[in-house]
């Protein structure tokens, strides 16, 4: 799925960098620009996922709640880090043109980190009151709750009831307000982009049920039947249901467009699971598992052939074929450079093991 996620990414960025304005104003260019709404959603969701596998594992250990909130709003602060080091190189990067502000734009990094500590505090909250035999069920429910209400709180908080009188900085990571006065689509607040990284933790923490271990085909199809339920019950709610909010924004805030994307979500998880069981993946090397592999760096490198002083083609300027074959050129950069990444961390970690080897020797 973090393949999937880097495929959709490349496109989406290599088409709205280097598109002429006439080549923007085409069908295809919506349509690419549409498929740029999963990548985010699908980072966010699958760190959710990869914070359930730790959570599962730690309280299985008989770990303390402190412990396990400990390790996972670590790790949550280690992304954050590194999403505050991105912001810097990019800023040293566009010195002498890019404003200072830059520095504290709300990116995706920054939300996954922020996201995922969160996601802490809250199975610290949950296993504080004591561990059972239902605490898998218990972060279950406060991670789906914790989705729900976030989805629900983004219209106001982005409209109405916007927190303005905190310093925008911080203001930013609630609603994405930058330093221009009012919510910028272009940016990732926690409000409403934290809710997939919540979705994320409670679908993982149902995949470590036992009946979903030992049935794992029928689990994900049942997910991707539940996917397209959700899909198709948020369209309609969308076209039927009376609106809760005085301010109605789909594309950006509306938790019908939210949920819309989560059973996409939950679609893309039963075909990954496909994919990997008895489809292409099956054959041999996989191209989308590798760049999954190492999907934070191939995201880190690509935005500057895209979008820095090094991009590979023209800003605004190509039409849609030339377009395409640069995104195919970044493609097949990022893939060698997942492949190469692979291989170092293979070699390093060989060596250590030779170093163990002859020390214990």
């Amino acid at each position: 799925m973090r393949g999937l996620a880097c495929v959709l990414m490349f496109q989406t960025h290599c088409y709205d960098a280097w598109l002429s304005p006439q080549a923007r104003k085409t069908t295809f260019f919506m349509y690419s620009q549409l498929g740029g709404t999963l990548p985010a959603p699908l980072f966010l969701f699958l760190a959710g996922v990869s914070s359930a596998l730790v959570v599962d594992k730690l309280v299985s250990k008989g770990e303390r709640a402190s412990r396990i909130a400990q390790v996972t709003i670590r790790r949550g602060a280690e992304i954050f880090g590194l999403g505050l080091l991105f912001r810097l190189q990019e800023y040293l990067v566009a010195w002498g043109w890019a404003p200072w502000s830059d520095l504290l734009r709300v990116d995706i990094l920054n939300t996954i980190g922020a996201s995922m500590m969160l996601l802490g505090l809250m199975c610290w909250g949950v296993l504080a009151m004591g561990a059972s035999a239902s605490v898998r069920v218990r972060l279950g429910i406060a991670a789906t709750a914790g989705a729900i209400g976030i989805a629900l709180l983004a219209p106001p908080l982005w409209t109405t009831w916007r927190p303005d009188w905190l310093p925008w900085p911080i203001e930013s990571y609630i609603n994405g307000v930058h330093n221009l006065g009012e919510p910028q689509a272009w940016l990732f607040p926690i409000f409403p982009w934290s809710a997939f990284a919540f979705t994320g933790l409670a679908v993982g923490l149902a995949l470590q049920n036992a009946w979903v271990q030992l049935h794992e085909g029928r689990a994900f199809i049942v997910a991707g039947a539940m996917g397209a339920a959700l899909l198709e019950g948020a369209r309609w709610m969308d076209a039927h249901a009376p609106s809760l909010y005085a301010t109605y924004d789909f594309w950006h805030t509306s938790p019908n467009f939210l949920l819309i994307r989560v059973g996409l979500l939950m679609i893309i998880l039963g075909l990954s699971y496909a994919w990997c069981r008895v489809g292409a993946a099956t054959f041999g090397f996989s191209p989308l598992i590798q760049m999954g592999q190492t999907s934070l760096l191939v995201y880190w490198v690509h935005i500057e052939f895209v979008y820095g002083r090094v991009s590979i083609l023209p800003r605004h300027a190509e039409t849609i074929a030339q377009a395409t074959l640069g995104l195919l050129a970044i493609s097949a950069m990022m893939l060698v450079l997942s492949i190469v990444r692979t291989k170092l961390k293979k070699r390093r970690a060989q060596s250590v093991l030779r170093a163990e080897a002859a020390t214990a020797g």
